[in-house]
């Protein structure tokens, strides 16, 4: 029995679905007669381009289409595997030679990218005076490697993946004839998974049609294919953001430990982070494109820890680490540490701007207006040892809610926590100012849950992290970096 994809591919040029920017021109000009003597057609793997070259080969010369016919006059090259000038020369002798049953000889060259450049070189002398009766195709994933020669001569048509919607409509069409039973988000994931490729998005479609007798549900296609659970992708990019070492260290070991390849882990991480880019997995997103054998599991590691930002210093959240208010102490939705809302008693905090950084700043007696008394008192009880959580991100949110200028100055400065102490390490002397104002200083105490905060020089970190990535995992993992027996390396 022939696979789904085989069985579905199209034959004619109507059947062909998301491709209309390139079908309605070819169907336009076949009417109209107008048949160019060269094309190339580019576009990722699997979005149908030999497919269409073989409709077109079939409709210039009146042939009916079916997968097994065998024209002899419709010739397919592989360019990875016939890239040579001889190859080339070949083909020349050959096209010279009239053709047997159509109006047209037609050469369909995939990969074309794969000749080299003394083929290609033969090739253009062949398309700059091509025969009355040759038809060339090219098809090429990576079109930059086409020399403008070849391609200034032919008429080029882009190709491009299909859009979820689109294939989400093409699968269930197919499911339904085929009397697959599936729930729309099990098909979704296949959708996912496939990327846009009507050849990927089938072929794994094919694999799980046979994962259940009743409805193949979205859990048993998550299981089948290795996938990692979204919420928990979810909380590793929270626990990423926060710089929680210790936390991404376990949810990777959990997610490896569960059969999750670090290949596919990666892969799903990028496709998360490039339909919904934010700044702080930039960095994280460079590095994942990276993981890969040999040695997977440990270049994840480095991806995703290697990636933090240097600017958010490596912490290891411990219960005998003392440090911002729990979160079991915390009512649901109150900020961290039962923060007062300082917006609200006071407008002159949200004067505290760069402009303001210069002048001499004396208190008035206003309602808002924070003496150093009551910054000392309120530092005073920071020092006293609490057992709590610090959450970066979470502190940064509060201090946006309570004050803008604060927050601008505060989301580019680094940070670390020691003992019951927020160290942070301003990225301009301007903001460093702005920052140990009383009124905004003590923003930030609350803001922290009532721990001490100190605002250093710009430059000085005498607790930096040590530089080595190495170092840092090994510290992570209590001085080595253990194997659990089954190539993972934690």
């Amino acid at each position: 029995m022939k696979n789904l994809y085989r069985r579905y591919r199209p034959l004619t040029l109507s059947d062909v679905v998301g491709q209309e920017q390139v079908t309605g021109p070819l169907v336009n000009s076949l009417a109209a007669n107008r048949v160019a003597h060269a094309y190339l057609f580019v576009g990722p793997r699997g979005c149908g381009k030999t497919s269409v070259a073989r409709i077109l080969a079939h409709e210039v010369n009146g042939f009916s289409y079916t997968l097994e016919d065998d024209y002899v006059d419709i010739v397919e090259i592989d360019g990875a595997s016939n890239r040579g000038i001889d190859n080339i020369r070949e083909l020349r002798e050959k096209a010279a030679i009239a053709p047997t049953l159509g109006k047209y000889k037609v050469y369909i060259i995939d990969e074309v990218h794969m000749l080299t450049k003394e083929a290609f070189n033969a090739l253009l002398k062949t398309l700059e005076e091509p025969p009355e009766h040759v038809i060339f195709i090219m098809a090429t994933t990576d079109v930059y490697k086409v020399p403008i020669t070849i391609t200034s001569r032919a008429q080029t048509f882009t190709f491009k993946l299909a859009d979820a919607d689109t294939m989400f409509k093409h699968l269930k069409v197919i499911c339904e004839k085929e009397k697959i039973q599936i729930s729309d988000d099990a098909l979704r994931v296949v959708v996912k998974r496939g990327g846009g490729s009507f050849r990927d998005s089938l072929s794994l479609l094919d694999q799980i049609s046979t994962l259940s007798s009743g409805e193949i549900t979205k859990e048993l296609v998550v299981s089948a294919m290795g996938l990692p659970e979204d919420d928990i992708i979810s909380e590793l990019f929270s626990s990423y953001a926060a710089g929680d070492v210790v936390k991404i260290t376990t949810l990777l070991r959990e997610l490896l430990n569960s059969g999750v390849k670090p290949e596919t882990l990666a892969e799903e991480m990028i496709s998360i982070i490039i339909e919904s880019p934010k700044p702080e997995l930039m960095p994280l997103l460079s590095k994942l494109p990276e993981v890969k054998d040999p040695f997977a599991e440990a270049k994840l590691l480095v991806a995703v820890i290697g990636g933090l930002s240097v600017s958010s210093s490596v912490r290891l959240v411990s219960s005998e680490r003392h440090t911002l208010g729990s979160r079991e102490n915390r009512p649901m939705g109150e900020p961290l540490g039962a923060v007062r809302n300082i917006r609200s008693s006071s407008t002159n905090q949200t004067s505290m701007t760069s402009e303001d950084a210069d002048k001499p700043h004396t208190n008035h007696g206003s309602a808002g207006a924070v003496s150093e008394k009551e910054v000392s008192k309120t530092s005073e009880e920071a020092d006293k040892p609490r057992h709590v959580d610090f959450d970066w991100g979470k502190f940064i949110e509060v201090v946006k809610g309570m004050n803008d200028a604060v927050y601008s100055q505060v989301v580019k400065a680094g940070h670390e926590v020691s003992g019951n102490v927020l160290h942070i390490y301003p990225d301009k002397k301007i903001a460093k100012t702005i920052l140990a104002r009383d009124n905004n200083k003590k923003i930030l105490i609350d803001a922290a849950g009532g721990m001490r905060v100190e605002i250093h020089e710009v430059g000085e970190d005498p607790n930096k992290p040590k530089d080595a990535l190495i170092s840092k995992i090994s510290d992570i993992m209590g001085g080595e970096v253990e194997n659990d027996g089954g190539g993972n390396p934690f």
